[in-house]
């Protein structure tokens, strides 16, 4: 009789799947606040209707690299960004053992994302933007949380990639 190994444990698969939407929630609005400040600045270069503010163009810039880190926080729990397709179709189990192999990588670089954008983030605790007085700390931030977010949702899927090698005598699917 073979044991199974179910891979991820259920409560971090259901924070990971309840992070995962909150994060798609904040991508679309990062993405929708984006707009807004692009459109000022395109309409203001052609009609004299709207004035020129000077606050959009850093207003853009904050909400790409949110856009950015939580696009590339979702791509890491899909395993769509940091992937290379050179291999042929291999076995689930070969697959599994390319799944540990890259997800070693991803979790190399969130701990460095972690660890150096917690740093970064404290060299902006005191300073704001110059032209939108906004706090860079809440941009730096996106740094140390996607560092953390790549932790979580990598670990899901390692640990289903192990599962799949523990397994005997099963076809993963």
């Amino acid at each position: 009789m073979a044991v199974e190994f179910p891979g991820a444990p259920a409560p971090l698969r259901a924070i990971n799947r309840a992070l995962a939407g909150a994060i798609a929630l904040l991508l679309v609005l990062s993405v929708g606040i984006l707009v807004i400040p692009v459109s000022l600045q395109i309409f203001s270069r052609y009609t004299a209707l709207i004035p020129s503010y000077i606050w959009t163009e850093e207003l853009a810039r904050f909400c790409l690299v949110w856009s950015v880190m939580l696009g590339a926080m979702l791509a890491v729990r899909e395993g769509t960004h940091f992937t290379v397709d050179v291999f042929p179709r291999l076995s689930p189990r070969g697959e599994a053992r390319v799944e540990l192999l890259a997800g070693t990588f991803v979790l190399v670089f969130a701990a460095v994302f972690l660890w150096w954008g917690w740093e970064f983030t404290e060299f902006a605790f005191y300073r704001i933007s110059e032209l939108a007085e906004l706090p860079l700390w809440l941009i730096h931030m996106a740094w140390p949380i996607a560092g953390a977010v790549w932790l979580l949702f990598g670990a899901e899927r390692m640990l289903d990639a192990v599962a799949v090698l523990r397994r005997r005598g099963h076809i993963a699917a």
